[in-house]
């Protein structure tokens, strides 16, 4: 399990602290069949019946994961209140779209789980995989891909420095903003 903690806060934007816990290949093939309690056993965290929304999710990953282990720490997370008090309850979950590619480019994806929503939460977990792809020396630049119809998700990139650059058509999701940012922003750099 690694653990990543974010506790920057984006200017002038109020955040949450969450912390990322990689999820592995056992808790990636409980929740991908359904069963939140060996999960959570698995990851050693509450997980939320949330979870449960994405099995077939899960089971990409957990194949992804299996097929080429080097992808640890890229594909999947919870993300846990990092100053709650209990036991670690996930709140949403974060990922990254895989490893850097060849151009040291990550992109990332995360949903909070509706009864944690509008309290910080994403932004927190925006700021922790920004965190997490600035560990890695070949990570240059942070992508994240947004539907036009989604203004919520638009809201939590806001203040991170992020710069749209053009769009695509994903077959699943239909059209999609992408929306870049260096991994370390230049200093004096802000983001509006």
């Amino acid at each position: 399990m690694t653990d990543i903690d974010a506790s920057a806060d984006p200017p002038g934007q109020s955040i949450r602290r969450v912390r990322l816990v990689e999820l592995g290949v056992p808790a990636l093939a409980a929740l991908a069949h359904g069963d939140l309690a060996a999960a959570g056993a698995a990851a050693g965290i509450d997980l939320g019946t949330y979870f449960l929304g994405e099995t077939w999710w899960w089971g990409l990953r957990r194949s992804q994961l299996a097929d080429d282990p080097d992808r640890a720490g890229w594909l999947a997370h919870a993300a846990v209140d990092a100053d709650a008090e209990g036991p670690d309850t996930a709140v949403g979950f974060a990922s990254f779209h895989g490893p850097p590619d060849d151009h040291g480019m990550v992109e990332i994806g995360y949903a909070v789980a509706p009864e944690f929503r509008r309290r910080g939460y994403a932004k927190g977990i925006v700021a922790a995989l920004i965190a997490r792809a600035a560990t890695a020396p070949e990570v240059t630049t942070v992508r994240a891909a947004i539907s036009p119809d989604n203004p919520a998700s638009l809201a939590v990139i806001a203040g991170f420095g992020f710069e749209h650059v053009g769009q695509q058509w994903e077959k699943a999701d239909g059209l999609e903003y992408l929306y870049e940012r260096p991994v370390v922003l230049p200093p004096g750099r802000t983001g509006r």
